[in-house]
């Protein structure tokens, strides 16, 4: 399993219109293979950064499957920009 881990820094005065396009785009990423869970948290501090957590059976469902499909170049329209500055996107296995 693998953890696909983004702090989201949304531009400011765009959040809740964020959280609406990330409710709609949730079916496109959730239908992709090898897709386990998805989850976004807010902050509580900067509410403009959002937690973004995505559950993969393998790297390459996210890496090479996900964003090498049509499915990935919706969900870049609808979330993109939205971003500032763009996030790092970095994945974690589980170890412990």
């Amino acid at each position: 399993m693998i953890t696909e881990h983004a702090l989201l820094e949304v531009v400011p005065g765009r959040e809740d219109e964020f959280v609406e396009a990330m409710e709609r785009a949730k079916a496109l990423i959730a239908a992709s293979p090898g897709f386990v869970s998805l989850r976004v948290q807010r902050g509580i501090e900067r509410p403009g950064c959002f937690l973004l957590l995505v559950e993969w059976e393998t790297l390459e469902d996210h890496t090479e499957g996900f964003r090498g499909s049509a499915a990935y170049e919706q969900w870049r329209a609808a979330l993109h920009h939205f971003y500032d500055p763009f996030p790092v996107v970095e994945h974690f296995e589980v170890i412990v």
